[in-house]
């Protein structure tokens, strides 16, 4: 399989996050080609130099970017909270929050959240995204957990990519889902309503943890780590507990105090730290020498009309930033990446190769997975967007206009249909 007449093919490198200034340096090839075999990239290069292939698709000089990998998502629940939205706008307090979702979820059926959640996730495909991270957290009680990591465990057999021929002679892309998603258990993202908060960490460590472990129905666990939630000690505890379950560790940090969260995360060298709005000086070198990957999401300070992380202090300290949605039904109900690019050089000041690094590399290393995908080179899984622009830097420009730019979306291979 070949893809050709690509107008100028962009990507960062490597199998390890960028930091700092090196989160700039991307491979740019005018009129290139990529060469596909079995769902992975086996050669790219200028299109003087394509070989012969009898499947072709025609980029038609669109721009090829690697695949959008969004690290943090609460992509899977039931209902919606518009009636917050709006008296939030209106200046009013936060509500039931979080506790309005668990009320849904805890009502409906796992088929029910099923097809609710899957119509969200097909739709952020078409918009380039090609992997995705999905926390639970609108449960807050053992089964009610349990049934969303099943659901999203379902949803990931559902659309995992595969690999079929491509084929069609206009250049448009043949049918399929091709997402892959990662699964992260988070039932300390509240404490539910009437229950004591010490006995709902034992819940989650004593009876949640063994079973999301026996069933393996997570990667990582996360807690939100914040005033009002859990604190410091409170989420140390928990994540001991999901290493000793073989979870890798996320953390919901400092996103409305400087509470230590990042400086927690550098102490347990979690693999990221997410939010970062009030991160400390402390808590950005604890990160750097840890390595932990800073995971901002502006479309929660957009929402929220709040300040947003400080990114730039981020990547002149030399952190690896990643760039997520955190699409969820409360806060940020924004599920493109693209419009996360536009506001991290927007509003971030970010530079367009920042924010492209951050979204692709540094984003699948803020899921374990920049060996195998996050970059268009030789050994990667054939996860690209084809874009109906002129050049990289028209993507923050053209800002909520993905859905008009976006010209194809291969996952491994599978070209989906846009």
């Amino acid at each position: 399989m070949l893809i050709t007449n690509i107008g100028q093919l962009v990507t960062p490198q490597g199998i390890r996050p960028l930091r700092g200034h090196a989160m700039r340096k991307l491979t740019v090839i005018q009129s290139a080609y990529i060469q596909i075999e079995q769902g992975k990239i086996v050669r790219i290069g200028p299109m003087k130099e394509a070989p012969h292939a009898k499947n072709v698709f025609d980029a038609q000089g669109g721009v090829a970017i690697p695949g959008l990998v969004d690290p943090h998502t609460h992509a899977v629940f039931y209902g919606t909270r518009e009636g917050e939205f709006l008296a939030r706008c209106q200046g009013e307090k936060y509500g039931k929050g979080i506790l309005t979702s668990v009320e849904r979820v805890r009502e409906a059926s796992e088929d029910q959240i099923y097809e609710f959640s899957k119509k969200f996730l097909l739709e952020m495909m078409r918009l380039g995204t090609t992997t995705i991270e999905i926390k639970s957290g609108y449960g807050l009680d053992t089964e009610s957990e349990l049934k969303l990591l099943r659901v999203i465990q379902r949803l990931r057999e559902a659309l995992t990519p595969a690999t079929p021929p491509l084929s069609r002679s206009d250049g448009r892309g043949v049918g399929g889902e091709g997402l892959e998603i990662v699964p992260t258990f988070c039932g300390a993202h509240a404490v539910p309503a009437g229950v004591e908060k010490s006995r709902y960490i034992r819940e989650i460590i004593e009876e949640m943890l063994p079973r999301v472990q026996r069933e393996a129905l997570a990667e990582f666990g996360d807690v939100f780590c914040e005033q009002g939630f859990f604190s410091i000690d409170e989420s140390r505890e928990m994540l001991r507990a999901c290493r000793v379950a073989g979870l890798g560790l996320k953390i919901h940090a400092d996103e409305l105090s400087p509470l230590g969260g990042a400086e927690l995360a550098g102490e347990l060298q979690a693999l990221s730290a997410d939010h970062l709005l009030h991160i400390s000086d402390r808590g950005i070198a604890a990160m750097k020498e840890a390595g932990v990957v800073a995971v901002l999401l502006p479309g929660t300070a957009f929402s929220l009309n709040a300040a947003y992380a400080p990114a730039r202090k981020m990547i002149e300290a030399g952190l690896a930033v990643a760039l997520g949605t955190d699409f969820n039904p409360g806060t940020c109900l924004i599920y493109s990446m693209f419009f996360m690019m536009a506001l991290a050089v927007l509003k971030m000041k970010m530079t367009v190769e920042e924010a492209l690094t951050a979204a692709t590399l540094n984003a699948a290393a803020a899921v374990r997975r920049a060996e195998k995908l996050g970059s268009l080179e030789p050994g990667k899984r054939a996860d690209l967007v084809i874009l109906d622009l002129e050049n990289y830097k028209q993507i923050p420009y053209f800002i909520g206009h993905e859905g008009r730019f976006v010209r194809a979306v291969i996952c491994a291979g599978r070209v989906g249909a846009n």
